[in-house]
């Protein structure tokens, strides 16, 4: 009967998390400007624009598992390229959508150039702030009785989650979500994420882990196995406990 409870109050814990909006606000709209003419003041809404949120922790924090170089390098050259293209179709695009939600909403009728770079402004937010200095001592909780009640063990979550990553053929991303109160893994391609229509894996995001060759390749070059394990030992579990509610 106790199992039998905690299974249905971990249940309707996660269902209730989908109401929850795309997370944090890694995407922000700008406030709406005024500009005045003659006598006459007219708001002026500036255009959506995707922003990179400050990297959380200092680019060697989380040595030996991930480089510092491999850190500055991925922060300010790939995530901030990402941010860069993503605002510049934007404008010469001419696209409408006014919030996040919205934007990935609508992923399939954007161009190539819109939505490889959205996902990967959005995506590498989201991956900073699931990061934190070694030290870690796994999840607990409610995060890991959810684990517990979706894939056996906190351990088995780990292995399942390895394998999408490593499965995951070329670049691509590994991810935890919450799909209609069900915790599930998968993996998406490119810059994809769950909250693209056109999506293969559907569902909230709490975890997500990068799998593309610049997020290892200068510190484990061909070792993938070994970045995902590795991996463990940076997660910043209080935040993905927050995620989940």
């Amino acid at each position: 009967m106790e199992n039998n409870s905690r299974r249905k109050f971990i249940s309707n814990t996660l269902t209730a998390t989908v109401a929850v909006a795309v997370g944090a606000p890694l995407i922000l709209n700008a406030s709406p400007a005024s500009a005045a003419t003659g006598n006459t003041i007219f708001n002026i809404a500036e255009p959506f624009k995707f922003t990179q949120v400050p990297l959380p922790f200092k680019y060697a924090d989380l040595e030996p598992n991930i480089d510092a170089l491999t850190n500055e390098i991925h922060y300010t050259k790939h995530h901030t390229a990402y941010i860069k293209n993503v605002n510049d179709a934007i404008i010469a695009e001419k696209i409408p959508y006014t919030t996040e939600k919205e934007f990935f909403a609508n992923a399939s009728k954007l161009s190539a150039k819109a939505r490889n770079n959205a996902g990967g402004a959005w995506n590498h937010n989201f991956f900073w702030e699931s990061l934190k200095a070694p030290g870690t001592t796994g999840p607990d909780g409610k995060l890991k009785d959810a684990l517990t009640s979706a894939f056996g063990s906190v351990d088995k979550f780990k292995e399942e989650f390895g394998k999408a990553a490593l499965g995951r053929f070329g670049s691509g991303w590994a991810w935890l979500v919450n799909d209609g109160g069900k915790l599930k893994i998968g993996s998406t391609a490119n810059q994809d994420n769950p909250w693209f229509d056109n999506s293969e894996l559907k569902g909230i995001p709490f975890l997500g882990l990068d799998v593309w060759e610049h997020a290892y390749y200068l510190k484990y070059q061909n070792k993938r196995a070994d970045y995902v394990a590795n991996f463990w030992n940076v997660v910043n579990w209080e935040n993905v406990a927050k995620r989940l509610g």
